[in-house]
């Protein structure tokens, strides 16, 4: 670690069962911490105080839908193969606001073309990309240090641009090859080894922080000016939110 960065976090974070889990890191080096939290503002105000954070939730939305959601993520798809399905599509603002199942559809129908309903997947985050959509037109400088990844963007990234043949869950259970492939890339990305293999917190799954220590990969990628938006350069939303994947 250069002097530059001493005393330096950064934040990988994923919506889980309790909340919100972080892993925070250095920008390099074995020092980490993972927690879970229950709300977003929460890991604002941690200990350990982010300079980037980066996290697995659409930041930025659109008015009206295209088919396959934003264009970040029909920029993304292609690269994951069979992992590909893990990118959901964003429907329009209106439908993230609207907190009933069979109204956000038709919300979702009214503000895409081709229409297209909400999917029950996004639908069930859809709380979580309100909160972050709040805290980042509450204050617009936090667009500055958050950043949106996915963690099967990181792990691409992390495999030499090439999708990971393996899934980290079969029919919603936990697959052991798959988060075992994914362990060895986060070894081999220099993540601190303590936190690969930390038990599982509280309010959190085994997978959730693999993927937080993912997104977390791609914070120290940011810092370091290597990450990259997809697409490049980012359209925005009508709040000028970024839309973009990094990796």
């Amino acid at each position: 670690m250069n002097g530059t960065d001493d005393g330096i976090w950064l934040a990988g974070v994923d919506g889980c069962p309790g909340g919100w889990i972080a892993a925070f890191v250095r920008p390099s080096g074995d020092d980490g911490v993972v927690a879970v939290f229950s709300h977003f503002a929460d890991v604002l105000a941690a200990p350990w105080v982010p300079a980037i954070i980066t996290v697995d939730m659409p930041i930025g939305l659109p008015e009206r839908a295209a088919h396959g959601g934003r264009a970040t993520e029909n920029a993304v798809r292609p690269l994951l193969g069979q992992r590909q399905s893990s990118v959901f599509s964003v429907p329009s603002r209106a439908a993230i606001y609207t907190t009933d199942y069979g109204a956000a559809c038709q919300a979702a129908l009214a503000n895409s073309d081709p229409p297209r309903k909400v999917s029950r997947q996004l639908f069930n985050i859809a709380p979580k990309i309100r909160e972050l959509d709040t805290a980042l037109r509450a204050d617009p400088g936090l667009a500055l240090r958050i950043f949106e990844v996915h963690p099967e963007l990181a792990f691409w990234q992390m495999n030499g641009r090439r999708a990971l043949t393996e899934p980290k869950k079969v029919k919603s259970r936990i697959y052991a090859p798959g988060l075992a492939m994914r362990r060895t890339l986060l070894t081999s990305a220099g993540m601190p080894a303590a936190l690969i293999n930390a038990p599982t917190p509280k309010g959190a799954a085994e997978d959730d922080i693999i993927d937080a220590l993912a997104c977390a990969a791609v914070a120290r990628r940011v810092r370091a000016g290597k990450a990259r938006p997809f697409p490049d350069p980012p359209p925005r939303d009508q709040y000028d939110l970024p839309m973009a994947i990094w990796a």
